[in-house]
């Protein structure tokens, strides 16, 4: 006589068989979640009709790579959560002796995961996944690109899988709100992705920015956010307690930000000597500024460090403004660049450049932050300079290296067909002229 099926032991392979095919779902789930059924019954039970079936194998860390596999594409929602947190914390236990096809198995579930289309499932991996040195990289870039923040925002800010490349590229394509204040939050943001990000426009991403000591942000980098600094409040805390502020940015902060602000800036210990002297200098002109009327319930501009204008001079012209103008003029010439290229205008230059080029000036900032010789190239090219000037903007306003920096061809002509620098500019959503 045999035994009643909720009454076998499923350690035992003839009963487990038995029990596996049970018309009660509860009896076929006593051996999917055992963890030491065979292999093959568990392969078995993955195609099982019963939702709690297919679960409890998720979840069994005994279950064959190939059918979590087949549960990483299941209907149910509850199923392919349970097996995505699974897979994520066996991959540290993975050697690396271990059978390729192991391994091949594991990395497809985990891509077939990613692509999930509930963000739940999208959203536990990526929790999985975001600080484990040894993840599959392109599971991961996949996650960093999701069009949810909850999914992208925990691999974007912790996984030591993304590359710098990996990071200024999902920058510079405009990811989702918030995936950039995640990027800037990265206990290591390098020069390039903090400029990258400067260069967004994202006020949140940059505050985030400011307020991580260990980003690295050029001079030049840090320039740029001054210039924008007192239209973005949010920016002024963080820039006064930056550590490491050069002299000019101290004094340009002393101009702008509100009197409690200045107090804690004047309160630095840390301040060289020269940033320490110029922050004396540039609080003395904005006493001045506030005696002559541009003090309290006033905003102050930047200090002009010894070429202040007079009060009653009228403001200096934007360069975009001055860019136009001489180009209507007929005056916006190459030669005129070339000097504003010496005297170090590096803003007119780009407001001269996005004029000549009838291109926004927030693209040629993009172009000019990817350090990329042949975009900046054809960035010149389609304004109708020289390759000689566009060698020297290569050097000094995108600051290539001179070794990677593209040569004139002959020694004069550009060393791209015009073809190949209008797909250059396609990148950019730039179409051809006329």
């Amino acid at each position: 006589m045999s035994q009643r099926p909720d009454t076998l032991d499923p350690t035992d392979y003839e009963a487990a068989k038995q029990m596996a095919r049970s018309a009660d779902p509860a009896v076929r789930r006593r051996v999917a979640e055992h963890p030491r059924t065979r292999p093959e019954l568990l392969y078995f039970l993955a195609a099982d009709t019963a939702a709690e079936v297919r679960k409890a194998i998720a979840t069994n860390h005994g279950t064959p790579r190939q059918a979590d596999l087949l549960l990483a594409k299941d209907r149910e929602l509850s199923v392919r959560s349970a097996v995505a947190k699974k897979v994520a914390r066996l991959l540290p236990d993975l050697s690396a002796d271990q059978a390729a096809q192991i391994e091949r198995f594991t990395v497809e579930c985990l891509e077939t995961l990613a692509r999930d289309q509930a963000s739940e499932v999208r959203g536990i991996l990526s929790e999985a996944l975001k600080d484990l040195p040894n993840a599959p990289h392109g599971v991961i870039n996949t996650l960093a690109r999701d069009v949810e923040l909850s999914v992208c925002a925990p691999v974007l800010q912790h996984s030591p899988i993304l590359t710098e490349e990996d990071l200024v590229d999902i920058i510079m394509k405009g990811p989702v709100a918030g995936a950039m204040s995640a990027i800037a939050s990265r206990r290591e943001v390098s020069a390039s992705v903090a400029d990258a990000i400067a260069r967004s426009d994202d006020e949140a991403a940059v505050t985030a920015l400011l307020a991580n000591p260990s980003a690295q942000i050029r001079e030049e980098t840090l320039d740029r956010i001054l210039d924008q600094a007192p239209q973005h409040e949010p920016w002024h805390a963080p820039l006064v307690r930056r550590p490491r502020l050069p002299a000019r940015a101290v004094a340009r902060l002393a101009s702008f930000v509100a009197d409690n602000l200045l107090k804690a800036l004047q309160e630095r210990s840390d301040l060289a000597p020269d940033a320490a002297r110029a922050l004396a200098e540039a609080v003395r002109v904005r006493v001045g500024k506030a005696a002559s009327g541009q003090g309290p319930g006033r905003p102050l501009g930047p200090v002009d460090f010894g070429e202040e204008l007079a009060a009653e001079e009228k403001p200096a012209e934007r360069p975009s403004d001055r860019a136009a103008r001489l180009n209507k003029e007929g005056k916006l010439t190459e030669a005129l660049l070339e000097g504003s290229l010496t005297e170090g205008d590096r803003a007119f230059v780009l407001a001269g450049l996005a004029e000549l080029a009838q291109i926004g000036l927030p693209i040629v900032d993009r172009i000019i932050g990817t350090h990329a010789p042949r975009a900046v190239t054809a960035l010149v090219w389609r304004a109708g300079l020289s390759m000689r000037f566009a060698r020297q903007v290569q050097l000094r306003i995108a600051q290539i290296p001179p070794k990677t920096a593209l040569n004139a061809r002959d020694g004069v002509h550009y060393p791209m067909t015009d073809e190949e620098m209008r797909w250059q500019l396609e990148f950019f959503g730039i179409e051809a002229k006329g």
